[in-house]
């Protein structure tokens, strides 16, 4: 065995061990009696599912989009990340159904707020493009070229 091996599988066995007792107290908190077991099990199946079959395609086709910008890839690539991150942290908020018992604990159209800030997004990474092909632009080109 190569020490390569080793480290992955010093790696692997605890991180195992861990994903099985995640699952476990998982499965024991939200159904202490183990008489429904389906619906943890949807749930996870689910996950897998919007993971491989929305997740993934839509990064490898904005990821095959982006490639084919080589100049605007950094300020595209920034957007993205914050768009993602923006709605990863609103998503909770925008999938809550109904109204709160509280009317103070969600005070805001939540769905208004994250269009506006994913607009905003938008805009300020259109307007660091524009400026940056502008500047490309007016750059003289060296003379091999």
């Amino acid at each position: 065995m190569t020490s390569t091996t080793v480290v992955r599988l010093l790696l692997a066995v605890p991180g195992l061990a861990a994903i099985g007792f995640g699952i476990q107290q998982f499965v024991v908190r939200t159904h202490p009696d183990l008489s429904d077991a389906r619906e943890p099990a949807l749930w996870l199946g689910g996950a897998v599912v919007l993971h491989d079959g929305l997740l993934v395609p839509t990064v490898l086709v904005l990821g095959l989009l982006i490639s084919r910008a080589r100049r605007l890839r950094p300020i595209l690539r920034g957007a993205l990340l914050t768009g993602g991150c923006l709605t990863l942290m609103a998503l909770p908020l925008l999938l809550r159904p109904g109204r709160p018992a509280n009317p103070t604990v969600l005070p805001r159209d939540y769905w208004v707020s994250w269009s506006m800030t994913l607009a905003l997004t938008v805009a300020v990474t259109a307007a660091v493009a524009w400026v940056t092909r502008r500047r490309r632009s007016r750059r003289p080109r060296p003379a091999g070229r």
